[in-house]
């Protein structure tokens, strides 16, 4: 699936399908997130590192991280290919988006994992 999200034919309906799945599951993680620290006012750096420290919080992120990573994707796909007309220019912002998420990616993997 992730080759043909980020491959040059997309269809309408999976990339509509992905906007909202991956939507949904910011939406679930950012509400709980708000909710956790709504219920924890004044949390201590030690508090906040026990949250992340457990596993199926790492997994919730990390979830969370590819669901923004999908979506901007489909999304500047989308914005590329109606307002870019210009094929090499276009090529080469499909290839600077998808670097800029990988390394982004990357980052987001490094720094939850080296809690």
């Amino acid at each position: 699936m992730v080759k043909s999200v980020l491959g040059v034919n997309h269809q309408g309906l999976r990339d509509w399908a992905i906007q909202r799945a991956s939507a949904i599951l910011m939406a679930i993680y950012s509400i709980g997130l708000v909710a956790y620290l709504l219920c924890n006012p004044g949390l201590s750096f030690a508090e906040w590192h026990t949250l992340f420290s457990h596993t199926w919080m790492k997994v919730a992120t990390i979830l969370f991280l590819v669901s923004i990573l999908f979506h901007a994707w489909v999304g500047m796909w989308t914005i590329f290919t109606d307002y870019v007309h210009s094929f090499p220019l276009r090529t080469i912002l499909h290839a600077l988006v998808l670097l800029l998420l990988a390394a982004c990616f990357i980052w987001g993997i490094l720094i939850l994992w080296s809690v």
